[in-house]
């Protein structure tokens, strides 16, 4: 159980990273066709659309990758006690 715990953490941390480049991303309007940003843009999107159809922008902004960071920290937190 100890080796998988430390696997999803090590997962969720990953995805973590990738959802703040997609953030970071999104201020300064990067050319499209970066690969960076297609590669955060793959990873993060299955896991934030559900979410952002849920959750409507609040003064125009995208809460979203907050929600599914918050969520991670949770998760990664969690997984921690369980190893």
């Amino acid at each position: 159980m100890g080796a998988i715990a430390s696997v999803l953490i090590l997962v969720l941390w990953a995805f973590v990273i990738v959802t703040l480049v997609r953030v970071a991303f999104s201020w300064v309007s990067p050319y499209p066709n970066n690969a960076v940003y297609r590669l955060a843009w793959q990873v993060t999107e299955p896991v934030l659309a559900p979410v952002r159809r849920r959750l409507p922008p609040v003064s125009g902004m995208d809460l979203s990758p907050l929600v599914v960071t918050l969520a991670c920290y949770f998760l990664i937190h969690a997984l921690g006690y369980a190893t």
